[in-house]
């Protein structure tokens, strides 16, 4: 299968997702990879559906964690 070999589709398999309600009603996406330690959070936006917007998040996340990837430590 093409996917197995793709390390984006590994790698979000390990990217923990939160949708978290804060007091005042607003929403906030936090994606975390404990193996980097690396976390981004976002405030969502009321007139974009959530799904839109998880969608960009992931994709820049997942961009940031391939360009550790090639940073040597």
């Amino acid at each position: 299968m093409v996917f197995s070999n793709n390390k984006a589709m590994k790698a979000r398999r390990h990217i923990q997702v939160d949708l978290v309600k804060l007091v005042g009603g607003e929403r906030l996406l936090r994606l975390t990879e404990a193996q980097s330690g690396l976390s981004l959070e976002k405030k969502l936006g009321p007139k974009e559906a959530v799904v839109r917007q998880k969608q960009k998040l992931l994709e820049a996340f997942e961009e940031v964690l391939a360009r550790r990837e090639l940073i040597p430590s």
